[in-house]
């Protein structure tokens, strides 16, 4: 390793440089993966978020209260273009998905994989789990996937070369990323501390560091000023999850981290951590396996969910390939063996993750991946509160409000309710609480769907009764299945005094 002038270092690769980068195959593997959720974007229906989603688009902000505005916008922008379906919103996923897959190839190519060894990383991530499921869905998880990877990228070439001006570049992608979610900086809080302690101190001096993190927060700057606002309600969503779903993230996290990657790839990214913290020549990478060692603490710490520390476990699978081609090279058996294990792991990944099964038979898989089965049912919950609805006496129907109770219900009855002659519907739950409330000449009837686990909002309404009950169709146990719709004789109190009891964050 040489030292440069101004004190920061310069790795000799073997060779004397890094490898061609493998275009082909690479562009190959993400267009593999592009075509197959292209042809399976709109079998199921909207997720619930999606639904939240489409709904936020139509109310753009710089902030909500659970998340930054990048995926509203995501999703405004692909309907815009390619239709208000679920097909249309998850174009933007497939191509963040796909462009993910090459970026893992570029990281391992840093790591000094040459041809074949891009390749499988590539193969790896584009089987994996997490990459199938976030590509076929929109959600804040899907941009953070592209972005923390991008970031890792620029983070190993800062790492490699030395040259510290990279920290400009990292602090734009850091602050492009706090816009989707603001989770970047606990890979921020990790990722320091290793290149200080595991790495080369000196990359953490001088001007460059200081430069990137006021980029990342002039860029974010818009979205914090929304939260200061509005008194950080970010921070009280990420408590009540904390709270209310800490242990059972904390006892899943580590077999959850192996089925979002894939069972048969661990031998790969253990092999990738292996190499990152003993090989000689990869010593400059080190701080990527501490800091994502560092990450999965500090999840496991504030109680976040499993999937909070997975982009950094597809870089340190990237690190693994190059040792797994070296492997296979001698014999042809152990090449045959590992296009085995990948198309096994493509196989049983795309069934668990992807829309393959007939909706009938999502519960054989919806055990482990339950965001399957909330992609069923949404259009049969419009139909029952259309049911409901027609109860409301005509004459009634100007001041009667339709309540949901969660975001998902609302957004269904938002893109489907229009068919039943539906009113705009209304809800406590997050941001849907900043779109209302009601007038107060709204006096009702009110239709109140799924008050079942928060019986408080059903002491809210007077005289309620249930006039109809969800059926998916599919005999399907998700959230939404049997959820009652109720016909309420109207408000305890006018909406701008009730408001407040019916805001929730969970």
């Amino acid at each position: 390793m040489d030292v440069r002038g101004d004190g920061s270092a310069a790795v000799a690769t073997p060779g004397g440089g890094l490898a061609r980068f493998a275009l082909a195959p690479v562009l190959a593997v993400a267009a593999g993966v592009t075509v197959l959720q292209a042809a399976l974007l709109g079998r199921y229906g909207f997720h619930r978020d999606e639904l939240y989603f489409l709904a936020a688009g139509h109310h753009l902000a710089w902030g909500y209260v659970d998340q930054p505005p990048l995926t509203p916008a995501l999703a405004r922008l692909s309907t815009a273009v390619f239709g208000e379906s679920p097909a249309g919103l998850r174009v933007v996923a497939v191509l963040l998905c796909a462009a993910t897959i090459v970026l893992v190839a570029v990281a391992a190519r840093e790591l000094g994989a040459r041809r074949g060894g891009q390749t499988m990383a590539a193969a790896g991530a584009a089987v994996s789990a997490m990459v199938l499921a976030l590509g076929h869905m929109l959600s804040t998880a899907s941009f953070d996937l592209f972005a923390w990877t991008g970031i890792g990228v620029l983070v190993l070439r800062l790492l490699r070369t030395g040259e510290r001006r990279w920290w400009v570049a990292i602090g734009a992608a850091v602050g492009v990323a706090l816009l989707n979610k603001d989770l970047v900086l606990l890979w921020a809080a990790a990722l320091l501390p290793a290149v200080r302690f595991r790495g080369n101190p000196r990359l953490l001096q001088g001007c460059w560091l200081p430069l990137g993190a006021l980029l990342a927060v002039l860029v974010a700057a818009p979205n914090l000023y929304w939260q200061a606002r509005h008194g950080w309600p970010q921070l009280t969503v990420a408590s009540g999850i904390s709270g209310q779903d800490g242990l059972a993230n904390r006892l899943t996290f580590v077999p959850m981290q192996l089925l979002y990657l894939s069972p048969w790839l661990v031998p790969m990214w253990l092999s990738g951590l292996r190499r990152l913290r003993r090989e000689p020549e990869l010593s400059w990478a080190r701080p990527l396996a501490y800091g994502y060692l560092g990450l999965c603490v500090l999840v496991l710490l504030v109680g976040g969910k499993p999937y909070y520390a997975l982009p950094p476990l597809l870089l340190v699978l990237a690190a693994g390939s190059q040792p797994t081609v070296d492997r296979m090279r001698p014999v042809r058996r152990s090449r045959v063996r590992m296009a085995a294990v990948l198309a096994l792991a493509a196989a049983v990944n795309a069934v668990i993750t992807l829309p393959v099964l007939p909706a009938r038979q999502l519960p054989v898989v919806a055990w482990v991946y339950k965001e399957s089965a909330e992609q069923v049912g949404w259009p049969e919950l419009a139909a029952a509160v259309g049911a409901g609805w027609e109860l409301v006496p005509p004459e009634q129907r100007g001041r009667a409000v339709v309540f949901a109770t969660d975001y998902g219900e609302a957004g269904a009855l938002a893109r489907y309710g229009g068919r039943y002659g539906l009113p705009t519907p209304y809800s406590g739950h997050m941001s849907y609480a900043d779109w209302g409330p009601p007038p107060d000449s709204a006096t009702g009837p009110v239709l109140l769907i799924h008050p079942a686990p928060h019986p408080e909002v059903e002491r809210a309404f007077t005289a309620c009764r249930e006039v109809a009950r969800v059926d998916n169709g599919h005999g399907l146990a998700n959230e939404e299945q049997h959820a009652p719709v109720l016909l309420c004789a109207g408000p305890v109190a006018p909406w701008s005094q009730l408001w407040p009891r019916l805001r929730h964050f969970y």
